[in-house]
């Protein structure tokens, strides 16, 4: 571009002053449109993309957040010594967008974890300190309460009724104060896909289930903004991206408003999330190629007393379909009891022995009169795995804590054995025995955990409350 440029100046300059003249006038202002054909051009630029970002932006916010995090020197003397470990001071920025008009705001969970301070700021600039009501790792939603009245907010509508290749705008503020004002910014695609399951890879964490996938463009920063449709109306919550450069590539997901919207509810209300729990195990990702020849998805054990057990569903039973959708892998499962809590009726339709028939299943809690004697932390003995406990126990992955020793009634009571690698406790990624320590320690009597851990080789997880 710059040697074009230059060859460009040189010609000019070699036609000298009497070439001027014979260059046309063509830098002339041009003369205004007639005003009906201005009026048209207008209008025609007002199209359901500009509708629809002007009625929801004005209730997207800035989330600000300021945490404190561990870290180790990893300098030439970690070879010789045990590394030095201090803690800095970190601010991390993410969107939200108002749903009440006293100043509810709905967000990501994985934008406000471990948060010292937080700071909503509205469109027009102003800057409210938040306070957090509750946060889900499980669905990565979470609520803060700022300190206002007629506060802005968003319009409501349905993911339920998506379509494959309609218009949707993903709003958020990717960048902060680096634009120089709060106006959020705009990004306009298609709904890709609907029902989206994903599995934790690489930097990804947790499992989400049932996600909504756009191709419009979502930023660092972008999480926790709505996704809104053509009438303006938010649709999800913007949540996560595919991508190997680690900006948008054009696969983007949203969290379903209408989940968004309950386990907000109850955040508010009672600052956790309950569990729906119908008492069966189901299998995991190792069977996911399976489901063609079985028809569905193979019940794997059922606990005694428990929801499932009542129904009459047994061990060997394969689970075909729930609420309308097909059970194909457990991420479809895990999708059917996201949605629903303690109290609901669910039903299901069981196959055994070449027929079926159809349950219906009273959702209960997750048990909990036995996993309030639950103390990790006292019986539970980890050690980090490096390249000698990978050779020495046969282990894949890289990272994690493997659990050396466990007393029988915790094994019993979380579901972890001898031996299991834990990976990752919520949407916390696990490097070492004192990651586990450090997540259980500030998880503990905040709700329900799901630890994922490796166990000959595969990946699964367990759920459970530690009080």
């Amino acid at each position: 571009m710059r040697s074009l440029g230059t060859a460009c100046l040189l010609a000019l300059a070699a036609c000298g002053e009497a070439s001027r003249d014979a260059i046309p006038a063509v830098a002339q202002v041009p003369s205004r449109p007639p005003p009906a054909t201005s009026e048209a051009v207008d209008a025609s630029r007002r199209t359901a993309i500009v509708t629809a970002s002007e009625r929801v932006a004005p209730a997207v916010v800035s989330v600000n957040v300021v945490r404190r995090e561990r870290q180790s020197d990893g300098g030439m003397w970690s070879l010789f010594f045990a590394p030095r470990e201090f803690e800095r001071t970190v601010q991390g920025l993410g969107s939200g967008f108002i749903i009440s008009g006293d100043g509810l705001v709905i967000t990501n969970q994985h934008v406000v974890a471990g948060a010292e301070q937080i700071v909503v700021t509205t469109r027009d600039g102003t800057d409210y300190p938040a306070t957090p009501l509750g946060e889900d790792p499980f669905t990565d939603i979470a609520v803060l309460r700022i300190e206002g009245e007629r506060l802005p907010t968003a319009p409501i509508g349905s993911a339920q009724s998506l379509v494959i290749g309609e218009w949707v705008v993903a709003i958020g503020n990717p960048f902060g104060y680096l634009f120089g004002n709060a106006e959020p910014t705009v990004t306009a695609g298609v709904v890709s896909g609907v029902g989206r399951n994903l599995l934790p890879s690489g930097d990804q964490s947790g499992v989400y289930v049932d996600m909504i996938q756009t191709d419009a463009a979502i930023n660092p920063g972008n999480s926790g903004g709505p996704l809104v449709n053509a009438l303006g109306e938010v649709v999800g919550v913007n949540s996560s991206i595919l991508s190997r450069s680690g900006g948008s590539e054009g696969i983007g997901f949203a969290i379903p408003i209408e989940r968004a919207l309950r386990v907000a509810g109850e955040l508010a209300d009672h600052g956790a999330v309950r569990r729906a729990w119908v008492g069966l195990d189901v299998a995991g990702a190792d069977a996911m190629r399976g489901w063609k020849q079985r028809g569905g998805l193979a019940v794997t054990d059922v606990a005694e007393n428990s929801p499932a057990w009542r129904a009459g569903i047994r061990s060997g039973d394969v689970l075909v379909e729930s609420r309308g959708r097909p059970l194909r892998t457990f991420l479809d499962w895990e999708a059917v009891k996201l949605d629903i809590g303690p109290g609901d009726t669910v039903p299901v339709r069981v196959a055994r022995d070449g027929s079926a028939r159809d349950v219906r299943l009273l959702v209960q809690d997750l048990p909990t009169a036995t996993a309030e004697k639950v103390d990790i932390l006292g019986g539970l003995r980890l050690v980090t795995v490096t390249p000698a406990v990978r050779q020495e126990r046969g282990v894949r992955s890289e990272q994690g804590a493997l659990i050396y020793e466990i007393p029988e009634a915790t094994a019993r009571q979380t579901g972890l054995r001898t031996g299991d690698v834990i990976r990752q406790i919520n949407q916390v990624g696990v490097a070492s025995a004192d990651d586990v320590e450090r997540v259980i320690s500030g998880a503990r009597g905040r709700g329900a955990l799901r630890v994922f851990f490796e166990r000959d080789g595969r990946v699964g997880f367990s759920d459970f409350y530690i009080r």
